[in-house]
């Protein structure tokens, strides 16, 4: 969707500063010349109305093609926010209660050991109680992520290619159902392979493929044309790729292949989509379920999603940032300071793993998105994002 994807104002209809959005665009045209990222997307909307939408620098370096609004990003986890929804939708529906357990709909899940470090080996362990649906949406079913640590388990999750594109979502979950848990259940916010089950979980409750219950219910109703599991060979020239080699550590950048349709639909990470298809979702959410007429969940069902499912579950600092919390599908921000970032509580946001971000302030009516391409420099440019644009409000 290259238009805009909400009507237009200019930033002072919408209690944001001219002056303030140009200089977050010198900021981003600074950072592409210094070789810091090779291009980007922003696009910011505040009571449903589109202030900003400008890109930056080069969608491809390495031909030199320029970046437009319309480039087509791998969004990594940014898909988990979608898949999240897509389970409520059924949830609305009534075909599963949030306590109930995994294995119930998918028994592979029903007889998981958790490890526990004896020395240097590991022994593995009856789980205390079962992982609930409700686990898997807040990051607490004691499952990891291959790549977030060296340990027993995530290297267990290594050996069995837990990460393969050329598996089914079935597969992966049998895999799944026979290594151990990092952590028992409902312990420990611990960021997961949980979105990939509860993809899995909207296959076996729909009778589809996630992709097809995700383009079905969400995708085509939304208008989000571009965003999908892959890129069709008619829009490879709108896809943003990022620098051969990170600017800061010299070695490769490596970004999953999208070209071809996967084996493997990752509701955890496998879609890729544009800043304007992803605008719509997001002010569906900021609209509280409902747009342009239709309703996608309720109102108490946003709520429910948007509001901190963790209380005193703690874990994993470096991606549940100080005063924040988790609901089903986001972070939650739960305090006006403590944070090294500007937000109001209530504030909601994820990203991905290359560095696309988004986060969705109900308080000041308002969302933005970055879309970039730069896996080693996220954690900055989303810092910096939010800063500069919580910097332009102008009322």
């Amino acid at each position: 969707m290259s238009s805009i994807p909400l009507p237009h104002a200019t930033p002072e209809d919408i209690g944001l500063s001219t002056a303030g959005l140009a200089r977050l665009g010198r900021v981003m045209q600074d950072e592409v010349q210094r070789g810091r990222v090779p291009g980007a997307v922003a696009l910011i909307a505040r009571r449903g109305r589109t202030a900003y939408f400008e890109s930056f620098g080069k969608r491809d370096p390495a031909s030199g093609a320029p970046m437009a609004r319309d480039s087509i990003f791998r969004i990594y986890s940014m898909t988990k926010p979608i898949v999240s929804v897509a389970a409520m939708m059924l949830w609305e529906e009534g075909r599963f209660l949030l306590s109930d357990p995994i294995a119930k709909y998918l028994p592979e899940l029903g007889a998981v050991k958790v490890a526990v470090a004896r020395g240097a080996e590991i022994e593995q362990v009856d789980a205390e109680r079962p992982i609930t649906i409700q686990d898997l949406l807040r990051h607490t079913s004691g499952l990891t992520y291959e790549f977030r640590g060296n340990g027993p388990v995530h290297k267990m999750y290594m050996a069995a290619r837990i990460y393969s594109r050329d598996q089914s979502n079935a597969d992966q979950v049998a895999a799944l159902g026979k290594l151990p848990l990092l952590h028992q259940p409902g312990t420990h916010w611990e960021y997961s392979r949980s979105t990939d089950v509860l993809g899995r979980l909207v296959e076996v409750l729909s009778g589809v493929s996630l992709g097809e219950y995700l383009q079905r219910h969400i995708l085509a109703p939304l208008g989000m044309a571009d965003t999908a599991f892959h890129v069709p060979g008619p829009l490879l020239e709108r896809l943003a790729e990022g620098f051969a080699k990170d600017p800061d550590t010299g070695s490769g950048v490596q970004l999953v292949n999208v070209k071809d349709a996967p084996k493997f639909e990752s509701g955890g990470g496998g879609l890729v989509s544009t800043a304007g298809d992803y605008a719509r979702f997001l002010q569906m959410l900021l609209s509280r379920g409902k747009l342009d007429g239709v309703r996608y969940l309720s109102r108490k069902t946003i709520e429910l999603m948007t509001a901190d499912h963790l209380g005193p579950i703690t874990g994993a600092p470096d991606l549940l940032l100080p005063g924040y919390g988790f609901g089903l599908g986001f972070a939650v921000r739960l305090q006006p300071g403590i944070s090294h970032v500007p937000g109001s509580v209530g504030q909601y946001f994820w990203g991905g793993l290359a560095g696309t971000t988004f986060w969705v302030d109900p308080a000041e009516e308002l969302f933005a998105i970055m879309m970039i391409q730069a896996p080693g420099q996220r954690d900055y440019f989303r810092t910096l994002f939010r800063d500069l644009v919580y910097a332009a409000f102008d009322d």
